[in-house]
């Protein structure tokens, strides 16, 4: 007997960018369908419109580009089993509720918040947890339109069935959930929305997805799907619950450590195969002590039996190491593109509004060798794309380099100030040469004579090599940086 194709998918609701945790969801399955010649899916669960972004559907669209991992069907692509917008499949959600209801496998109910706020406070004080109490009589259609009339909110709940549920699970192995754990849960809501759990159901089943591979928060929700499955009288697909992903002291990742978002990360100048070839190590491992791969070695080496039990932590210096590693191996192509990507996706940066042309982006990746990620560039290097009059000295910087030693820093740029007037040609070799005969002549070291002219251009003690500095800003507006920070002293 032939094993059936795979089939997965990845579902994100559009609530804005791509989560990093989300990103790996996506990785994970992509793999796993182009390991073994399947069907990856992406569809967008935007049912919830309390929680919906506009315009965060092409934000996850575009982050998922951006990392690579195109889709065989859904948004855009099209396919068999469209529309992919569950927004717009709202007439089978609402067949597959009236088959329920007509089955008395779901009812109506009509509670409003206060009412159950007040269910909840009574099984607190019995120190029980929560059920819904199933009414003796399924209320109908009757019903439902008598509370409608009130101005009663009227849901409809799924009939649990009272049965122990296990899940089989391909790497948290089976979990058993007791059938007194399990409650009638809300499958459409009072906006006539369905929920996510019968939503998910139905969408699986219809296009024919058979592998789920999500993160281990949904572990306690399967149940519920597994009900519904059996209800209707679907499939069960294959269950993957990957481990969840923390921050370096145990606690669930967010934005008070850093970026969060797969979009931060390309704004912060990270190359999207590091991310990748990173966030496939977060509860996966393809063997012995190896991290560094491709993504074609994260294909040949990835299957779920490595995939770990246990949380993940996510180590960002970890992340900034194996960035900078990358950007030092890569190709001048290669981080030509980066740069290129990175500046589009940082329209604010003063390179980008330079509109700077391809040799002088060039020539700025190579006189900041060693960066960590693009926006080190930035740092080091944006200064020499600001007005002349939106330099700001820092005071710190004023104080070590400048003002130190009865301002020795200021006399030493007064005594350059003719001499680089003078200067002809200005070329990095003439400065080179010149900054040298002034060390020399006046038996002092490079710093005493690079660092003022650092801090004169760019109002701090962070630029390029000087000589590499002064070629990029140019004579006039070197010599005319050097009497603004001159002017500071007077």
């Amino acid at each position: 007997m032939s094993t059936p194709m795979i089939r997965t998918r990845f579902a994100p609701s559009p609530t804005g960018h791509l989560h990093i945790g989300s990103a790996r969801t996506a990785l994970f399955n992509w793999l796993l369908a182009r390991k073994t010649g399947g069907v990856f899916i992406l569809r967008i669960e935007d049912t919830d419109t309390d929680r919906n972004v506009p315009g965060a559907d092409r934000q996850i669209i575009e982050d998922l580009r951006w990392l690579g991992l195109n889709w065989d069907e859904g948004i855009e692509v099209g396919g068999p089993h469209g529309p992919y917008y569950q927004s717009q499949r709202m007439d089978l959600y609402n067949a597959a509720i009236r088959r329920l209801l007509e089955a008395g496998q779901a009812y109506y109910a009509f509670d409003t918040s206060e009412e159950l706020d007040a269910m909840r406070g009574e099984a607190e004080a019995r120190k029980q947890a929560f059920r819904y109490p199933r009414p003796a009589r399924l209320p109908d259609e009757s019903d439902a339109r008598r509370a409608r009339d009130e101005g009663r909110p009227v849901v409809v709940r799924f009939k649990m069935p009272a049965e122990d549920i296990t899940v089989h699970d391909e790497v948290m192995g089976d979990v058993t959930v007791a059938a007194t754990e399990l409650d009638d849960f809300i499958i459409r809501k009072a906006d006539g929305m369905p929920v996510y759990h019968l939503a998910n159901v139905v969408d699986d089943t219809a296009m024919g997805v058979n592998l789920v591979m999500r993160g281990q928060e949904f572990l306690a929700q399967t149940p519920r799907h597994i009900a519904l499955q059996r209800a209707f009288g679907y499939p069960t697909p294959r269950y993957v619950h990957m481990p969840l992903t923390m921050d370096m002291k145990g606690r669930k990742l967010s934005k008070r450590d850093g970026a969060v978002e797969v979009h931060a990360f390309r704004q912060a100048g990270y190359l999207p195969e590091t991310l990748l070839n990173f966030i496939a190590l977060l509860g996966w491992s393809p063997g012995g002590d190896r991290e560094k791969m491709t993504v074609a070695e994260m294909l040949e080496l990835f299957s779920i039996e490595r995939m770990n039990r246990v949380n993940s932590k996510f180590d960002r210096d970890k992340l900034l190491a194996f960035n900078t590693n990358a950007v030092a191996e890569a190709s001048p192509e290669r981080l030509s593109a980066g740069f290129d990507d990175w500046l589009a996706v940082n329209p604010d940066s003063p390179l980008s509004r330079a509109g700077l042309d391809a040799a002088t982006r060039a020539t700025l990746l190579e006189v900041n060798r060693g960066f960590r990620t693009f926006a080190d560039i930035e740092h080091k290097s944006g200064f020499l794309y600001v007005d002349d009059e939106g330099i700001s000295y820092d005071p710190a910087a004023v104080k070590k380099v400048l003002a130190k030693n009865d301002n020795a820093g200021f006399h030493m740029l007064a005594a350059l100030l003719p001499q680089l007037e003078a200067l002809e040609p200005w070329s990095t070799e003439s400065i080179e040469g010149f900054i040298k005969g002034v060390c020399e002549s006046q038996g002092v070291g490079m710093g005493n004579v690079a660092q003022p002219l650092r801090v004169a251009v760019s109002g701090t003690t962070i630029s390029p090599a000087i000589y590499d500095t002064l070629v990029l800003l140019g004579k006039p507006r070197t010599l005319n940086r050097i009497r603004r920070a001159l002017a500071i002293n007077q």
